[in-house]
């Protein structure tokens, strides 16, 4: 599903083309989605401007006159920039109409993406309002995660994962994230040391980071904004490669469970 850096990719692919435009209509095709598209929104939103794209956890927050809106992928969403006329697909569920003749149109196959509105500050929302901390801000370290570890004899993959924790590190980061701190990945989260939080930090960091100059991580049906596929996955060095030669030691990538989700980790590399 869309992860961070998938959304952060749609979000700097959007940010361009409605900052400072007007929404002229939201024409909703189908309100069932993970919840239903609010009744009434089409009123609430025509007429006002767009002031900015932000970004909190796997959410995308359009920020309009009188509030935002609140959007979330789901595991199959994709939102493009496109011209109204182009023809429709399948589950091309809403458009929201600009005054400069695009649209934004959002598509989602499997229908668990959401749209929400607030007239008040996002991060009061209830989806948002517990979210922990994210993980490319400053204030995000290795002193942070051996704090919030203390105690925790959940493995590291699942601790990573926590988004009270930290938001943003799905499945497949969390992998390669611990993978470049050299870490196992079925650790008691309590067991890290002063030094290996520092570097677990900054591998969350270095991952997150290039997973987004590289537009994401196409596994199945992600795209970004103007409808092309991320290409991180062609630098994943464990996730998906069970039995394939580690690309730093040679030694033959596992796989296991944790969490009821495939974790994916080299034997030699990882302590």
């Amino acid at each position: 599903m869309p992860e961070l850096p998938e959304v952060e990719t749609t979000r700097r692919g959007i940010e361009t083309w409605v900052t400072g435009r007007a929404i002229t209509a939201l024409i909703v095709r189908d309100r069932r989605l993970r919840w239903p598209i609010p009744a009434g929104l089409e009123d609430e939103l025509a007429g006002q401007r767009i002031t900015g794209v932000g970004r909190r956890a796997k959410y995308l927050l359009i920020y309009c006159q009188r509030g935002a809106l609140i959007l979330h992928l789901g595991m199959s969403g994709s939102l493009r920039v496109l011209e109204p006329t182009t023809p429709l697909i399948k589950h091309d569920h809403f458009d929201l109409l600009l005054d400069s003749g695009r649209c934004l149109r959002f598509n989602d196959p499997r229908r668990f993406g959401s749209l929400h509105w607030t007239g008040a500050d996002p991060g009061t929302h209830p989806l948002l309002r517990t979210v922990g901390p994210e993980p490319l801000d400053s204030s995000f370290d290795g002193e942070y995660l051996r704090r919030v570890s203390r105690g925790r004899r959940v493995a590291l993959k699942n601790f990573l994962m926590n988004g009270r924790v930290v938001v943003g590190v799905g499945n497949i980061y969390a992998s390669e994230a611990l993978f470049r701190a050299r870490l196992r990945p079925g650790r008691r989260a309590a067991s890290l040391t002063t030094r290996e939080a520092a570097r677990l930090a900054r591998a969350i960091k270095a991952v997150l980071g290039n997973a987004i100059r590289a537009g994401g991580t196409t596994l199945r049906d992600f795209v970004g904004a103007d409808g092309n596929p991320g290409y991180f996955r062609q630098k994943l060095y464990v996730y998906e490669r069970a039995g394939r030669a580690c690309r730093i030691c040679r030694t033959p990538i596992r796989k296991v469970v944790h969490g009821q989700r495939s974790t994916y980790y080299c034997p030699a590399c990882q302590k």
